[in-house]
């Protein structure tokens, strides 16, 4: 049986999932733009990692995860229609060009 793990670290990781775990895109349009959210927020993750785990000041779990937080809300997933949101504006009746448009405001 393995031990839980400290909160801290259990925040941590999920910042870090939070990073990666980016919805699927709708459409191959939409993939240039996921892609582009993906490798920043993967580096600001792996920045994180690095800084908790490289020789260095010890900043801790707690610090490490509310920096890349910070990092990421900079980076929202945005610029994109997923393809969850087009399944459920198909269901709500729009057609594929409408359930695959961007809402205003948001520019790819």
């Amino acid at each position: 049986m393995t031990a839980p793990l400290p909160d801290d670290v259990r925040d941590l990781l999920a910042a870090v999932l939070e990073a990666i775990d980016l919805p699927h895109p709708a459409t191959t349009g939409g993939s240039e733009v996921h892609d582009r959210l993906l490798a920043t927020r993967t580096v600001h993750a792996r920045i994180a990692l690095r800084a908790l785990l490289d020789p260095g000041p010890d900043l801790g779990p707690a610090w490490t995860a509310k920096y890349l937080r910070e990092r990421l809300a900079e980076h929202p997933v945005t610029g994109y229609v997923t393809a969850d949101q087009a399944h459920a504006a198909l269901e709500a009746g729009a057609t594929w060009s409408e359930a695959v448009a961007l809402p205003a405001g948001e520019d790819q």
